[in-house]
């Protein structure tokens, strides 16, 4: 199995794959490998890049929360955060940083992501839905916090949320901006397992490609794990190999040679 994250791994800039790499992984299906997606973007976020893609197969998503069959448009599994303990954490958070400016992931194929005063999107064209009322974001059922801070960096706000609230939340680093408060124990590990079971795929036969700092989870449970040129340092140093950037076809790089060094 290839498991690929979106973002800065399987995506160029422009969210596009090269046909380079498309050749790749069509060349590792035709062996009998299966290619899953693996993305911390929640379904209606990976929806039209699945579309894009062409894509009919299982995709996790949001950080591991959701596993969706992108041929039937159905999610399969689906982990919510206790919005309770979300504005408790919060609450936490905040009496040790300050205020933080907020977004919510809601649940479900359609959920939608309501963002607050002062939250900023690196992406502009994906769908939000703004708030101004902290009491909308619990409405209803979520599958992660976005938080972003004033003058801490995330690898910082990343650091001061699991000092205070650690044992309410789990925090990920999931790319520029975005620093992501989910349920204890839930990782892109967890959902890839979910889905490699229903393949009937284990984590020995798995080669995982990813970026960022939510994507160790997943290079621990694979067999090998390896981490694009662009990626954070925090990836690097745990992976297997280091590949070129997700500009340069790293994901091909990989899979022509292994598949050379199998024939």
């Amino acid at each position: 199995m290839v498991a690929t994250d979106l973002d800065g791994t399987l995506l160029r800039a422009d969210e596009t794959v090269s046909g380079r790499t498309r050749a790749a992984l069509e060349a590792a299906a035709g062996r009998g490998a299966a290619h899953i997606v693996v993305t911390g973007r929640a379904v209606p976020w990976t929806r039209h890049i699945l579309a894009e893609l062409d894509y009919h197969g299982l995709a996790v998503c949001s950080q591991g929360a959701q596993v969706y069959d992108a041929g039937a448009d159905r999610l399969l599994t689906s982990m919510t955060l206790d919005r309770m303990l979300a504005e408790r954490a919060l609450a936490v958070i905040e009496e040790q940083v300050g205020q933080l400016a907020l977004a919510v992931s809601r649940d479900g194929l359609d959920g939608e992501v309501l963002v607050g005063p002062g939250y900023g999107l690196a992406e502009q064209r994906l769908a939000v839905v703004p708030f101004t009322d902290r009491s909308e974001a619990w409405a209803e059922p979520l599958t992660k916090l976005y938080v972003q801070h004033p003058a801490l960096g995330d690898d910082e706000l990343a650091m001061a949320v699991r000092a205070v609230a650690g044992q309410l939340v789990d925090v990920v680093v999931s790319g520029e901006g975005l620093v992501e408060l989910l349920p204890l124990g839930l990782n892109k590990a967890r959902g890839l397992s979910l889905a490699a079971r229903r393949l009937r795929v284990r984590a020995a036969e798995t080669i995982a490609f990813g970026d960022m700092p939510n994507d160790v989870p997943m290079f621990r449970w694979a067999g090998h794990g390896v981490a694009m040129a662009n990626g954070h340092p925090e990836l690097i140093a745990v992976a297997d190999e280091v590949t070129a950037s997700h500009e340069e076809d790293g994901i091909a790089v990989v899979l022509e040679r292994l598949l050379t060094e199998a024939s």
